[in-house]
């Protein structure tokens, strides 16, 4: 599948966009990114070991809140955006 990141994500991947496969869920996902990339990636998007996503993650359009949250499944072909917490106030 691919994966594009947005805004902070992109300095912590060093990359726009990136392809992964053998990944089942969002959760899933998360936890490689962290692993390969940034333990920084899971902080941001699940702030205090939550179970909802603080940032914003869409599997082909549709984001995953109305979805099936982190335990959304994923495959191989879908398009994942994954953009970090908004800020501001």
């Amino acid at each position: 599948m691919k994966v594009r990141f947005y805004a902070t994500f992109r300095s912590l991947i060093r990359k726009k966009e990136i392809e992964v496969h053998d990944i089942r869920t969002v959760k899933e996902l998360i936890d490689y990114l962290s692993e390969k990339y940034s333990p920084q990636i899971k902080r941001e998007l699940l702030q205090r070991g939550r179970k909802e996503v603080d940032g914003i993650i869409l599997v082909n359009g549709h984001n995953i809140l109305h979805l099936n949250g982190l335990e959304t499944e994923l495959k191989d072909e879908d398009v994942v955006h994954v953009f970090p917490p908004a800020g501001g106030g």
